[in-house]
């Protein structure tokens, strides 16, 4: 979540002017995060969340995550729910982009995942998996592997010292896990962006995971493996080490909605380095595109090198995972 176009309390009441909700009582913008303009309404006593998308996310994209949300709430999955406005849709328009609101989810994310969190996280992860197995939805990852040299071209092109060794070591990454990347795999919808900060807390008790706009159709380990990147190492300064036991709680919690198969096993390991790759990639390409205009919290792209750099040198990590 982020905050690149600026709302007045009359733009936002003006847009509630196509809804049923009632009337504005406070607005806060909320900064974190990297894509979409969002801010926290209050509406009559009730919360939602005013969602104006940005950046990457095409509009044409938007009906799939609005009925991706819309099913997985009806099939009393813990997401929020896109409201209608007055003309029965869930998506308006506001000055040439596309908005919606959200049901608000009480809680709030944390900074750290104890065992029986992680665990309760990959229970959340599979059943997702589950769910969007009977949902007849369909869209393609735009930033799959297939995307992953056309944005490693542009950071090329916008940095000065094409002999940073840094470069050199991602694009040796990047035509090793191309040669490895597996074609054949279960596949559904996946989330696509299960990191700590869109996942809802009361207690330890999860109440919803919020942000789809990478859900997507892919394989269902390569989400395991964004979740292995994000949720499973511990920073220790400037580096990154990996909590093999918060990933085996990750897991087992998976797998008690979903088994693991053999064939994803013994994928993982690239997975979860082409994971770590494209999130470099995406915030590479955020660092170098900053908006000074804009209320947005950049994120560290060297975080993920370090955990490219752990993935690419972690050869025993099926039998430590799975073992």
């Amino acid at each position: 979540m982020a905050v690149y176009t600026k709302l007045e309390k009359k733009d936002i009441e003006s847009i509630l002017k196509n809804y049923s909700l009632g009337n504005l009582e406070e607005f806060y913008p909320i900064e974190e995060g990297v894509e979409n303009t969002n801010y926290r309404i209050l509406v009559s006593k009730k919360k939602y969340i005013l969602t104006i998308y940005e950046k990457r996310v095409d509009k044409k994209d938007l009906p799939f995550f609005c009925s991706l949300t819309s099913e997985l709430f009806m099939k009393n999955f813990k997401c929020p729910l896109p409201i209608k406005n007055k003309k029965n849709e869930m998506i308006s328009d506001y000055h040439n982009k596309k908005l919606t609101i959200l049901s608000f989810i009480d809680g709030e994310s944390k900074k750290y995942l104890n065992e029986n969190e992680i665990y309760k996280v990959g229970l959340e992860t599979s059943k997702l998996h589950v769910l969007t197995s009977n949902i007849d939805l369909y869209r393609k990852n735009s930033l799959s592997i297939d995307s992953w040299e056309k944005i490693f071209s542009e950071i090329k092109l916008a940095q000065k010292n094409i002999d940073d060794p840094k470069l050199k070591y991602i694009e040796h990454s990047l035509n090793q896990i191309k040669h490895k990347w597996p074609r054949n795999l279960p596949t559904g919808i996946i989330h696509g962006d299960i990191f700590i900060d869109n996942i809802i807390f009361e207690g330890e008790n999860i109440n919803g995971i919020i942000d789809y706009t990478f859900a997507c159709n892919d394989f269902f380990a390569f989400d395991i493996a964004i979740c292995l990147n994000a949720l499973c190492f511990d920073q220790d300064g400037d580096k990154y080490n990996f909590n093999i036991l918060n990933a085996r709680n990750f897991l087992k919690g998976y797998i008690k909605n979903r088994s693991i198969e053999e064939s994803e096993k013994q994928n993982m390991r690239v997975l979860c380095q082409g994971a770590a790759l494209r999130f470099l990639l995406t915030r590479l390409t955020d660092s170098i595109n900053q908006n000074d205009l804009a209320l947005v919290k950049i994120k560290d792209p060297i975080e993920y090198l370090e955990k490219l750099k752990y993935f690419n040198s972690d050869e025993k990590l099926k039998s430590k995972l799975f073992e």
